[in-house]
């Protein structure tokens, strides 16, 4: 019987860390499962198999303190479940994943190498409600967001984030230049599944924003 993605990395991820299943190739079974619960899993299921995924990177957080890699995922996972479960019961989690990231960002602001930090607090600061329902604040968005280009500047999230914020603010001439980077971003090896599904929504928002522009 094939064991689902999601359970094998609970079997990886819980097993002791050794010099052949070093942190950094936990980090990849990290990354990997989230690209199939948030690309390949319905959103029935995502709930649950997202908060499995960061109670798994929150395991793992506690076995490496000096390590932001497995909190960023935690908090990455976090936002995900939230998207998924929508409505205010998504506000905990969404509070949960930006003090996270702020956790990951005191001990190494370039964990994972590619301003995933800056993009995820960016991308929370402009989709989370601002005061005094929720944190949501333009300003920071945009300030984290660019943060992350300048650490990224071809790079697939970081400019499909900026696109998506744009966008939502109106100003959809940035907005598709943005997205036109995201779609010529570079593939990542290994990371298929959120290439091409990251990529379809980039190009599903940049055909909205040609259609605003007329």
């Amino acid at each position: 019987m094939r064991i689902p993605l999601i359970a094998f990395a609970a079997l990886v991820l819980a097993g002791p860390v050794t010099a052949a299943d070093s942190l950094d190739a936990r980090i990849e079974v990290l990354a990997r499962t989230w690209d199939h619960v948030n690309y390949e899993v319905g959103s029935a299921a995502r709930v649950d198999q997202a908060a499995s995924l960061a109670a798994q990177a929150d395991a793992l957080s506690k076995q490496f303190p000096g390590r932001a890699e497995p909190l960023v995922w935690k908090a990455i996972a976090l936002s995900t479940e939230a998207g998924a479960k929508g409505g205010m019961g998504a506000l905990p989690l969404v509070k949960a994943a930006k003090a996270t990231l702020e956790q990951a960002e005191k001990i190494n602001p370039n964990a994972l190498g590619d301003g995933s930090i800056y993009t995820s607090l960016g991308s929370l600061y402009y989709q989370v409600p601002g005061f005094p329902v929720g944190f949501g604040d333009k300003g920071k968005a945009s300030a984290y967001l660019k943060k992350a280009l300048a650490v990224n500047p071809g790079g697939l999230d970081a400019n499909y984030f900026y696109g998506d914020y744009l966008f939502r603010d109106g100003k959809y001439a940035e907005a598709a230049k943005a997205l036109q980077k995201a779609m010529a971003a570079p593939a990542r090896p290994g990371r298929e599944v959120a290439d091409h599904g990251r990529k379809a929504e980039a190009a599903a928002l940049l055909a909205k924003a040609k259609a605003k522009l007329g």
